[in-house]
């Protein structure tokens, strides 16, 4: 993988509905010099989505296109013709600015940046505070079928298996106290040369 100008990056990562997307906003208006990451999709955007500042929504050709051009540095099937990834042009395009990275990804994907950029990178996996907080979250957002809130459950049950993996585990059962918390984690890990 070339990447030019690299630099540090921040991987928040956790099961859907356990809060990342919101510390991580949280994370950006604070003063550290943290760019949000955009991430490449194959799925439709959902309403009030946009593209290029929610998501690169690609479509699935598009996306097995620029998997074979080896245009990410990270990428994941996370269901059946649903992919998300990290495109390397975002990644430079960041650091020349220079800032550092911010990821919102799902938990592979948080794992795999980790191996990537190892000492350049720290992981935060954010957990919910219980199974049936999860479920709640995500039947409160009222944009997903029951076929989907059970998927994700399901899936939630194998992310929480990585936790330890991650540099730092964040329970967020207090929205205020878990973005505190990042804010803590995320100036220690920046003040490190």
């Amino acid at each position: 993988m070339l990447l030019k100008n690299k630099g540090k990056c921040i991987i928040f990562s956790a099961p859907s509905g356990a809060g990342k997307t919101t510390i991580v906003h949280h994370l950006l208006e604070q003063n550290f010099g943290l760019e949000f990451s955009v991430s490449a999709c194959s799925r439709e955007p959902r309403p009030q989505e946009v593209d290029g500042s929610d998501y690169y929504f690609l479509g699935v050709e598009k996306f097995k296109e620029l998997i074979e051009k080896d245009a990410f540095v990270e990428w994941e099937e996370v269901y059946s013709n649903n992919f998300y990834g990290t495109l390397k042009s975002e990644m430079e395009r960041i650091w020349s600015e220079g800032k550092t990275v911010i990821f919102d990804v799902d938990v592979i994907g948080g794992l795999n940046l980790k191996k990537q950029f190892q000492d350049d990178a720290f992981a935060v996996f954010v957990q919910p505070p219980s199974y049936e907080e999860l479920e709640k979250r995500l039947r409160g957002r009222s944009t997903e079928s029951e076929e989907k809130i059970n998927q994700r459950m399901e899936k939630a049950h194998k992310e929480m298996a990585f936790s330890s993996e991650f540099d730092a585990v964040l329970i967020n059962d207090n929205l205020k106290e878990a973005c505190n918390k990042a804010e803590q984690l995320v100036g220690e890990f920046l003040q490190k040369k």
